[in-house]
């Protein structure tokens, strides 16, 4: 039900509403959905609670995480577009109002973490901190170097964003085993079609 392929949880967290410009589906419907989807994710070990007001709350940051995230990966016009161009360093984001909503959430406290006895790391909080983490995350990528690898999915219906951390910049899609095979076998049917 859940994709982690994006490379960052922030942009993991904003794939959570598949197909935003076709048919839009949100998987997280129900305030259990967030706290397995925080499970899952690796951010906390067991489920937090999760209101109905927490959950519009993770939807309120997953919506600003999307804008600034698909902000940044437009191409700008005294730039060549990032699928063509050079890595060339970090573009501002696009809306005050939405950096203020992340950096709102990422003021709070993030999940705690420690080793247990066994000398494992234990990641405890509640869903206020589950979302800082997320928050942070994003900071650090939007803020960062790695802004300008930000990549909207190839795939002709995926709005999923990730990083692409190929050589030379030249991943075209989210997940292979899905997207990518999709489009390659799409492809593939269209050219022995026309034969």
């Amino acid at each position: 039900m859940f994709a982690f392929v994006s490379g960052n949880l922030a942009l993991d967290l904003a794939g959570t509403v598949q197909h935003r410009t076709t048919d839009r589906r949100d998987v997280l419907r129900e305030p259990d959905d967030m706290a397995r989807w925080m499970v899952e994710a690796g951010v906390l070990d067991t489920p937090c609670e999760v209101t109905p007001a927490g959950l519009e709350a993770a939807k309120e940051l997953r919506e600003a995480l999307y804008r600034l995230a698909s902000a940044a990966a437009e191409p700008h016009p005294h730039e060549p577009h990032p699928h063509e161009s050079h890595l060339t360093g970090p573009r501002p984001a696009e809306s005050q109002a939405d950096r203020e909503v992340v950096n709102r959430f990422a003021a709070a406290p993030p999940v705690g973490v420690r080793l247990d006895a066994a000398g494992r790391v234990e990641r405890a909080g509640d869903l206020a901190a589950a979302l800082s983490t997320v928050a942070r995350q994003a900071v650090e990528l939007l803020g960062g170097t790695q802004a300008v690898r930000i990549k909207e999915c190839g795939a002709e219906a995926c709005t999923r964003l990730y990083v692409d951390t190929s050589r030379g910049g030249a991943r075209r899609w989210c997940d292979m085993q899905e997207c990518g095979n999709r489009a390659k076998a799409a492809g593939f049917r269209a050219r022995h079609r026309a034969l």
